[in-house]
């Protein structure tokens, strides 16, 4: 089963095409990373997979259910973490789990929230405004909100920037978790070695395209940063008129 259809993905914004033409499958169970340069179009397509933007044209169906005319039923499969962790900083850790909790009517609450808490290395400050967080605390909160309601997709936007290795490793952890259970996962992050380390398969998207897909046991991390840089190579020659001007 493919738990991701996008078809002809299309996002302008204003006259900037952020994404031109995006076709891409991610079945159930599998681990996508995406790997761009900034203003590639990473987190505009997570954010339309998100249901928080709209897609300009083409077609998204995410478990089953088309994006555009079935978003409730789609953000109830998903579970989005990002750089920007859309945590409110006057609730403690505890009160914003339990907000998103309550919103997603998600059982047995306060047990899934200690469980949560207990797993990101945050139970100790469990009663502690999200103001008073470092960053990696931040981050881990974010993934365990992204967790609560037990989404069969996971999206995570550079879910390892500002973290420290402490963090780091809880999030590696996690999503070795997320494997082992079968959890969709689409990831996009600047860090090769992290993103290729649990991946099924890595995509790169350059200007808005997907220019190049491989699976994880095809290429190492060396060669695939080859592949990467000479993809961005090309794309900044074409752009600057040097290819087909």
């Amino acid at each position: 089963m493919e738990m991701i259809e996008i078809r002809g993905l299309t996002k302008s914004f204003g006259s900037k095409v952020a994404l031109q033409g995006i076709n891409i499958d991610i079945a159930e169970g599998e681990f996508l990373t995406l790997v761009g340069p900034n203003g590639a179009g990473k987190t505009t397509l997570l954010r339309i997979l998100a249901t928080l933007t709209r897609p300009t044209g083409g077609s998204v169906r995410v478990a089953g259910f088309d994006l555009v005319g079935q978003g409730a039923e789609v953000r109830r499969h998903i579970g989005l973490a990002s750089h920007q962790t859309l945590l409110y900083d006057d609730l403690s850790a505890e009160e914003n789990l339990r907000f998103y909790g309550r919103m997603y009517e998600v059982a047995e609450l306060e047990e899934r929230i200690t469980a949560l808490l207990q797993r990101v290395g945050l139970e100790h400050r469990r009663h502690d405004l999200v103001r008073t967080f470092s960053r990696g605390m931040q981050q881990r909160l974010a993934i365990a909100r992204a967790l609560l309601h037990d989404p069969a997709i996971l999206l995570l936007d550079e879910p390892y920037t500002g973290l420290d290795q402490q963090a780091a490793e809880v999030l590696r952890e996690v999503l070795v978790a997320l494997v082992g259970r079968s959890r969709t996962v689409l990831m996009t992050t600047h860090n090769l070695e992290r993103g290729l380390e649990l991946c099924h398969r890595a995509a790169i998207l350059v200007n808005g395209r997907i220019v190049y897909q491989a699976g994880q046991g095809d290429l190492d991390v060396a060669s695939f940063r080859e592949v990467y840089s000479n993809h961005l190579h090309v794309s900044r020659f074409t752009f600057y008129g040097g290819v087909g001007r």
